[in-house]
């Protein structure tokens, strides 16, 4: 309510007393804002604790899995030539591998006609099949027709309607000083995947109008065909065909891309791909030191700044902290290495996490190993493999039901009873003012009464004076 007296009649600066009267009832609003930017500065710091945890369990959850440990690569001592791929799991290998022919599709070329000709009407026929044998023979997917009108069209408008017609082929117009030539290739490599093209033409004159692009040996209309070929190699001295550069389904896991022919053997080896396998490890060290700095900086005392941190003596903060280091040192029975000092992973003073490259290169060398300290399966979940137990303890504070998700939910809940607690205290100072206006205004308008009054009886005695004088 606004304040409209300023005690005329009275003299007393109404205005003043009642603002002051006022933010004396609004006092407690400062203790309640901030107790209020305490209580949001803790939610948002347990967002953060909450988020880094589940991160550190998704990363317990990759080293659990039973590929995280099985990272192999490959090289090739010449890979212009010869490169290779390896799939997670695939056994440490070596070989040498020569190629004397690298796999490629069958293309054709007709004779070249003057730019934009109609070709003439009739129809073409596409089939795609093996010409190994020295003649066509038809594969098994059904041929394509397409229909070529009359005096409309040119070589670009029939390449169009191949390439539209999805018949295993490509077509494209070549143009050059002596015309222009339908050039067309099997979109697969090797001698099994070629075509032949068949054409009805209605003029029914061999070589002329539409017959001159008859892909059928190229001895009637002088289109000139290259067929396609497979990959010739041998791996340690044996010979393999492929009907594809990339070779694969002889190798389970390996994959091998043949660029070039080789005037020499090319030696491919498949190894543990230990740099993968540190990053991995690496990831999950960064994340906890992460969240063990968060805590140390939030729980501590920094004593050259005097500050404490926003979540000092917090029993849920602490005990997170030292459930979490607790838990780092914790102990998997049954394998080579069992805890993560074994590998070269060490808690130093102040929780912080290190890695000894050395020490986890040489525990890398025996990648099963690892992996059994972190996904070994143990009916006494303390036993279980560290990736599996830290899944479990990122769950038991960040989850659902978490001891964090628990303490973020009654710090809103403790947010909303102050923003309850602030609005009462507005509406006591609302109410308040209403009263004092109230009660200053009637003194006010009381004061002003008793000012006439006087001012009546001292004129009445002067009057009185003068007459009796």
């Amino acid at each position: 309510m606004p304040i409209t007296s300023t005690g005329m009649a009275s003299g007393v600066p109404i205005e003043t007393i009642v603002s002051q009267l006022v933010a004396l009832e609004r006092a407690p609003l400062a203790g309640l804002q901030t107790q209020a930017t305490k209580i949001q500065s803790k939610i948002s710091l347990f967002g953060t604790l909450t988020s880094m945890m589940n991160s550190l369990g998704e990363l317990g959850t990759k080293l659990a899995d039973p590929n995280a440990f099985k990272a192999v690569k490959g090289s090739s001592s010449l890979a212009a030539a010869v490169g290779v791929t390896a799939a997670t799991g695939t056994a440490p290998t070596a070989m040498s591998v020569e190629v004397s022919q690298l796999a490629r599709a069958q293309s054709t070329a007709t004779l070249a006609v003057p730019k934009d000709t109609a070709m003439g009407a009739g129809s073409l026929k596409i089939t795609l099949g093996d010409w190994s044998s020295g003649s066509f023979v038809a594969g098994d997917k059904a041929a394509v027709d397409i229909e070529i009108a009359e005096g409309e069209d040119t070589l670009t408008a029939i390449a169009a309607k191949i390439n539209a017609a999805d018949a295993g082929v490509t077509a494209t117009v070549l143009r050059d000083a002596t015309g222009e030539r339908l050039l067309m290739r099997s979109k697969e490599t090797g001698e099994a995947m070629g075509f032949e093209m068949q054409v009805t033409d209605s003029d029914g004159v061999a070589n002329t109008g539409l017959s001159r692009l008859a892909v059928q040996g190229g001895v009637a209309s002088g289109v000139q065909i290259t067929h396609g070929a497979n990959a010739l190699a041998t791996i340690n001295g044996i010979a393999i065909e492929s009907a594809s550069n990339t070779y694969k389904d002889g190798l389970p896991g390996i994959t091998l891309q043949f660029s070039q022919t080789t005037t020499a053997p090319v030696e491919i080896s498949i190894t543990n791909d230990k740099e993968a396998m540190t990053k991995t490890i690496q990831s999950f060290v960064d994340a906890y030191n992460a969240l063990n700095d968060m805590l140390s900086s939030t729980t501590g005392y920094n004593s050259e700044t005097k500050v404490a941190g926003s979540l000092q003596g917090d029993s849920t903060a602490v005990g997170l902290q030292n459930a979490l280091r607790g838990m780092m040192r914790s102990f998997t029975p049954g394998g080579e290495f069992t805890t993560l000092a074994d590998i070269g992973i060490d808690i130093k003073s102040g929780g912080k996490m290190t890695v000894d490259s050395t020490k986890l290169g040489k525990a890398l060398d025996n990648p099963q190993a690892v992996q059994n300290l972190f996904n070994a399966d143990h009916v006494d979940p303390t036993a279980q493999g560290f990736g599996e137990k830290l899944k479990t303890f990122a769950e038991g504070f960040a989850g659902a039901s978490g001891t964090l998700t628990s303490r973020s939910e009654s710090l809103r809940e403790a947010a909303k009873r102050n923003t309850k607690e602030q609005e009462k205290v507005n509406e006591r100072a609302v109410r308040a003012e209403s009263r004092y206006l109230k009660q200053y205004n009637a003194m006010d308008a009381m004061v002003g009464q008793l000012n006439s009054l006087n001012a009546f009886v001292t004129q009445q005695i002067a009057q009185w004076n003068k007459s009796t004088g």
